[in-house]
C-alpha cells in the first residue's frame, strides 16, 4: 500500500503545487480536490505541452486515474464545462474518471457581478480578488443559502431556490442590464449541464473511504496557500476557504488517518498576488528580474506577481499549522543567477525580535524583515535532476531551508517541464 498524500502551498499560492501534484499523482489511484475554485490555476508542463488547470485535479492529465471535486470546493460549472472541452480537445478521455460531490456548492454568474460590484465599492480598501465570484460563492454556502450540484437534478427546486437569489439579492439583480443578472438564462443554462453532471455525482466522501478500505493510495490536492487561509491566514487578503490541513478533512468528508504525509511546496522564493502585507516584498529592479526570470504572472487572472525573498518566519507558522512532513522546493533554477541570496529569519517589530508570526497578522504590515545572506551558486541548475549533480551552494541553500524548518526534502523542482525534478525522499 503507497502513502496517501496532503499536498498544501506554504506561501501565498502561485507555488508551483500543480507539477508536484502532477508527480506524485502518478504514484496514486486517486487525486482529490478540497477546496477553492475557479480563482486556483495549477500549470503543468508535460513535454511541450502546457495544460492550465482551474478545477479540475491535476491528476487527469495522467491515463486511468481517478479525479475527485470534494465539498468544499465552490464549483463554476460553466468553467468546468469549458475546462472539460479543453482536455478533450488535448486528447484526454475524462470518461469514468471524475467524481463530483453532490454537496459542492455553485458559482452562477450573479456571485461575479456581486463580487464586481462589492471590490468596487471598497475603492482604495479593495482586497485584489480574482472576480471569480469564489467569496460570494462561499458567503451562500455559510448562510444556508447556496445552490449545489444536486440541485440541478431537481428543475422545480433549482427555479424556486434561483428566485429567492432574486429577493435576497434584490440590490444587486433588480433593475440590472448585466447578463449575469439574469436568473432565468441561468436557470437554462444550468439544465443543460444535468447530462454532464449526471455521469459525474459521486457521494466523494463514501468513495474516498472505500477506496482507502481497499488500499488505494489517495492523494489530497489544495488550491491556493496557507498564508491566504480564511482562519490562519492574512486575514481580510485571503481567500474564502481553509486552504490548510483541516480544510483537506472538512472538505472531502475524510478522517485524519486517511492522511500519511502532509507535503509541503515552497517556492525558493516569494510572491503574491494581489493586496495584503508582504514583509519581504522587492519593490527594486531585483524584483523585476525575479518576475521576469521566474515568469511570475497569475495563472489565472493574469496579473503580474509581487516578488521577494523567502520569509522562514512565516513558512515556520504554515509547518506548524498544517503538520509539515516534508516540502518540496520549486523554481530554483530562477535564483542562478544571483551572487547572494537574502533569506529572512526574523522580523523586528518596534524593539521587539519576533521569530514567529504575530498573533495579529495585521501587525505582518508593519515588521521589518531579519536577514540572514547566503552566497549565490551562479552556475545554471536548470533541468538538474540529481541533487548531487548541484551546485554545493545551492545545495547549502536548500539545506538551510530544510533544517529552519525541520522538515526533509522530497522533490527540488529546477524547471517547468515534469522530468526536470530532483527526487529526494520516495
Amino acid at each position: 500500500m503507497g502513502k496517501n498524500r496532503l499536498v498544501v502551498g506554504c506561501q501565498w499560492g502561485d507555488e508551483g503545487k500543480g507539477k508536484i501534484v502532477d508527480l506524485l499523482a502518478a504514484e496514486a489511484d486517486i487525486t482529490a480536490r478540497f477546496q477553492g475554485g475557479a480563482n486556483a490555476g495549477h500549470t503543468i508542463v508535460v513535454d511541450d505541452t502546457k495544460y492550465i488547470l482551474h478545477l479540475i485535479p491535476s491528476g487527469i492529465i495522467h491515463s486511468g486515474k481517478i479525479c475527485a471535486i470534494g465539498n468544499g470546493v465552490v464549483l463554476d460549472p460553466f468553467a468546468f464545462k469549458e475546462e472539460l472541452d479543453l482536455l478533450v480537445e488535448r486528447g484526454i478521455d475524462y470518461t469514468d474518471r471524475l467524481w463530483v460531490s453532490p454537496a459542492t456548492n455553485l458559482v452562477l454568474p450573479y456571485h461575479k457581478l456581486i463580487e464586481a460590484v462589492e471590490e468596487k465599492s471598497r475603492e482604495t480598501a479593495n482586497l485584489d480578488t480574482t472576480m471569480r465570484g469564489i467569496g460570494p460563492a462561499y458567503v451562500d454556502k455559510v448562510a444556508r443559502q447556496g445552490i449545489r450540484v444536486v440541485d440541478i437534478f431537481a428543475p422545480d427546486r433549482l427555479k424556486r431556490r434561483l428566485e429567492y437569489q432574486r429577493v435576497i439579492k434584490d440590490k444587486y439583480l433588480t433593475g440590472s442590464d448585466d447578463e449575469r443578472a439574469d436568473l432565468e438564462r441561468t436557470y437554462h443554462e444550468l439544465i443543460k449541464l444535468t447530462d454532464l453532471f449526471r455521469t459525474m455525482v459521486t457521494d466523494v466522501s463514501l468513495a474516498l473511504h472505500k477506496a482507502f478500505k481497499e488500499g488505494k493510495t489517495i492523494l489530497f490536492e489544495g488550491a491556493q496557500g496557507a498564508m491566504l487561509d480564511i482562519d490562519l491566514g492574512t486575514y481580510p487578503f485571503a481567500t474564502s476557504s481553509n486552504t490548510t490541513t483541516g480544510g483537506a478533512l472538512t472538505g472531502l468528508g475524510i478522517g485524519v488517518r486517511m492522511i500519511d504525509e502532509v507535503v509541503g511546496v515552497v517556492k525558493a522564493y516569494t510572491t503574491r498576488v494581489g493586496a495584503g502585507p508582504f514583509p519581504t516584498e522587492l519593490v527594486d529592479d531585483l524584483g523585476e528580474e525575479l518576475r521576469r526570470q521566474g515568469d511570475e504572472y497569475g495563472a489565472t487572472t493574469g496579473r503580474p506577481r509581487r516578488c521577494g525573498w523567502l520569509d522562514l518566519v512565516f513558512l515556520r507558522h504554515v509547518v506548524r499549522i498544517n503538520g509539515v512532513d516534508s516540502i518540496a522546493i520549486t523554481k530554483l533554477d530562477v535564483l542562478d543567477d544571483l551572487p547572494a541570496i537574502k533569506v529572512c529569519t526574523g522580523y523586528k517589530l518596534g524593539d521587539r525580535q519576533l521569530s514567529q508570526v504575530p498573533l495579529d497578522l495585521a501587525e505582518l504590515g508593519h515588521v521589518k524583515p531579519v536577514y540572514t545572506e547566503l552566497p549565490g551558486w551562479l552556475s545554471d541548475t536548470t533541468g538538474t535532476t540529481d541533487f548531487g549533480a548541484l551546485p554545493q551552494k545551492a545545495q547549502d541553500y536548500l539545506n538551510f531551508i530544510a533544517d529552519d524548518l525541520g522538515v526533509k526534502i522530497r522533490l527540488v523542482s529546477t524547471g517547468a517541464k515534469r522530468k526536470e525534478t530532483i527526487t529526494i525522499l520516495t
